[in-house]
């Protein structure tokens, strides 16, 4: 086969194929299925895995059955009782059926007498499937599954998958369609390395197919078997390869080297009245090497809440400007966009560099003139949220573009921002700490750096936990701290009372504070108006007000140094990583910062393991850790890096653990075989394309 061979044609051409609707089918009838399979394709519907099975080899005597038992049962039909009216009612047709053991009464509450007279010829033998139900102490069964005529040979399927449905569509006629689309399906060439498919005694690719929607046992469609962990595998090792090509061929894109004298760069040191961290020193020195390259930078700066993410991100711009570029910093929020735009600002001034903050906020002259200065190339730095997507937002020569808390935003805002100039080398940062090892797998396709070290000074936040009983001290406690001129805030989960879950709501937890406080209780939830939270954010951080209660829309980029006293309710709510980010409000100036997690018993295990953990450690590296180890991959595999195809096969729950074998394997493959020219590497293709990264499977191709 030649390089310029389609790979595998027969299976690409089965899986990518339109799906066809069965014979008979309703007009809308593929509408309803690409509405359940995403998509309407035979790869759509044979990626859809059913949610359980039905087993219906339990063959009974009716003698034998138990109320809500699923039974296979043969008998003979003994006689009818026709559907009749009494008076408003209409009593349904009945079927009595009977055997050695028992009588056994079918109830259809719709059905034409004549066809079920004809489905039902007494004295005949009927196999017959369904949910026994006991009603007036009888059995019987309500609108059987299958009816079939064993002297005919048929039988009901002995394992029946169940899968999604969506109003209007039968699971029959699903289930027909898949079946028919499978049918197409070939032999698949083997992606995977043999001895992976070895280890861990794996079907191959069509045999799981076959399994999961021809199930011998219900066991088969179980996330756990070995026919869908090998199909979850395929998917992470197709994801996994595509973030590995996209990030080889990135490094060969044509972009341009920024170098620099460092006296900007000097400038922000010899302003500082500490000395950057190891960790920072070290993670600026990688971003100058990567953007000293002549292909774009893509880079992760991960780094726990106060650990200097905005001091590295000051000195990769000031590398810019220093070789005459602009840099645009991309926050996901107004009220973070500003408070970016306050924490550089003396950085950036001390270097003599140009700075404006740009959001949808802006209009009119004061918008216009920032327009201008940016066009112009008098501005060496603007701070924005997605604003700085629009059209008439020019930039004179953008050469770097930091993203704050990157997974706000998508690959195609990415690739928005990154048509605004030549190649723009692109730093990403987070402050959501995960295991390095994860890390790689997941953001695969960027080259990470680490903030593993907090700058000298802070002391860390005394974490305290505490039954929501004691609630009355902990306001009181707020009420001394206020004295002293320190600020506090109080976090919810839920902005209005639920029903259904027992949770404090943000407004009826506000308005208590208010009528014990009196003045200065602040609220901040994510549905108020932007400009009346802003103005509300604004008084607590001037000092207006002292006490602020809020969503979790505080746990970014909230930075009040007067800050000291953080309350977070039903704490046993939240995941590790929400908490220490919320930890992370306070303390920040020099003042001792205190967290106070309030819980509702009773209180599980885990969640008491969990709270036991963010009280005892504040390293954030540690806390994703043992969140890592108490959640599994599985959660955080589950949120997703955008810019990729949502998961089809893979449950993160049941899967995440094996993220790691697939990037290893990803790894080795397109080291060995970068442009995907082997048998191997041809098969690879396939798995690419038939998971949808096409664009992958071409980068391969052309090098």
């Amino acid at each position: 086969m030649s390089d310029n061979t389609p790979p595998s044609p027969d299976v690409e051409t089965a899986l990518l194929a339109p799906a066809r609707a069965p014979k008979g089918a309703r007009k809308d009838t593929m509408d309803l299925i690409a509405k359940v399979a995403g998509g309407r394709l035979v790869r759509d519907l044979v990626f859809l895995p059913p949610n359980s099975a039905i087993d219906r080899r339990l063959r009974v005597p009716i003698g034998e059955t138990s109320d809500g038992d699923i039974a296979t049962i043969e008998a003979e039909v003994d006689g009818h009782m026709p559907s009749r009216r009494i008076g408003s009612k209409v009593l349904p047709h009945k079927v009595r059926l009977r055997d050695e053991t028992g009588f056994l009464t079918i109830t259809y509450f719709r059905g034409h007498e004549d066809m079920l007279n004809r489905m039902w010829p007494v004295g005949q033998t009927r196999l017959i499937s369904g949910k026994i139900t006991i009603y007036e102490g009888m059995r019987q069964m309500l609108h059987p599954d299958y009816v079939v005529d064993p002297e005919k040979a048929e039988a009901p399927p002995p394992v029946e998958p169940v899968y999604p449905l969506t109003q209007g569509l039968v699971g029959r006629t699903l289930q027909r369609t898949i079946l028919a689309g499978l049918d197409s399906v070939p032999e698949a060439p083997e992606w995977l390395e043999s001895s992976t498919v070895k280890a861990h005694d794996w079907p191959d690719f069509r045999t799981a197919l076959e399994h999961i929607h021809r199930p011998t046992s219900p066991d088969d469609v179980a996330p756990e078997s070995a026919f869908r962990t090998r199909l979850a595998y395929d998917e992470l090792f197709a994801r996994q390869c595509a973030l590995r090509l996209r990030r080889q061929h990135r490094r060969k894109d044509p972009g341009r080297s920024v170098v620099g004298d460092e006296k900007l760069t000097n400038k922000i040191l010899d302003s500082l009245p500490f000395a950057p961290t190891g960790a920072q020193q070290r993670s600026v020195r990688e971003i100058y090497a990567d953007m000293a390259q002549p292909a774009p930078m893509l880079r992760l700066l991960q780094g726990d809440v106060g650990s200097g993410k905005t001091l590295v991100a000051a000195l990769a711009m000031a590398r810019a400007a220093e070789a005459g570029l602009q840099s645009a910093l991309m926050a996901p929020t107004d009220i973070l966009a500003r408070q970016h735009g306050a924490t550089l600002a003396p950085l950036l001034e001390a270097a003599g560099i140009k700075m404006a903050v740009l959001t949808g906020r802006d209009k009119g002259k004061e918008r216009k003139v920032i327009l201008e200065r940016m066009a112009s190339g008098d501005l060496h730095v603007v701070i924005g949220t997605h604003a700085l997507f629009q059209d008439e937002v020019v930039f004179h020569d953008l050469g770097l573009i930091v993203i704050d808390e990157q997974h706000r935003f998508g690959v195609s805002d990415r690739a928005r921002m990154v048509s605004k100039g030549f190649a723009p080398h692109v730093l990403v940062m987070s402050a959501t700490p995960i295991p390095r090892t994860l890390a790689l797998s997941i953001h695969g396709d960027m080259d990470l750096s680490v903030l593993d070290e907090k700058p000298p000074g802070r002391m860390p936040i005394k974490t305290a936990t505490m039954p929501s009983s004691r609630m009355s001290e902990v306001i009181h406690g707020i009420a001394e701290a206020s004295k002293r001129g320190e600020r506090s805030y109080w976090v919810c989960p839920l902005i209005e009372e639920s029903e259904s879950v027992d949770l404090a709501a943000v407004e009826d937890r506000y308005l208590e504070l208010k009528t014990f406080f009196g003045k200065g209780v602040e609220i901040v939830h994510g549905r108020m108006p932007p400009t009346e939270r802003e103005a509300a954010m604004e008084r607590f951080r001037t000092g207006e007000s002292f006490l602020m209660v809020a969503t979790t829309v505080i746990e970014v980029g909230v930075n009040v140094p007067e800050a000291t006293i953080i309350v977070i309710e039903h704490a046993e709510r939240f995941g590790l990583a929400q908490l220490h980010q919320l930890r992370g409000r306070v303390g920040r100036g020099d003042k001792q910062g205190s967290c106070v997690l309030l819980w509702k018993p009773p209180l599980g295990e885990t969640a008491k393991e969990r709270l036991d953990a963010i009280r005892r450690n504040d390293d954030g590296f540690a806390i994703a850790e043992i969140d890592f180890r108490l959640r599994g991959a599985g959660d955080m595999l589950g949120t997703q890096q955008s810019g990729l195809p949502p998961f089809r096969l893979v449950s993160p729950e049941a899967h995440g653990d094996l993220l790691g074998s697939a990037d290893k394997e990803a790894r080795l493959a397109v080291e060995r075989d970068p442009e995907l020219t082997s048998e191997r590497g041809r098969a690879i293709r396939t798995v690419l394309r038939l998971f949808g990264y096409d664009d992958a499977a071409e980068l391969g191709r052309s090098g």
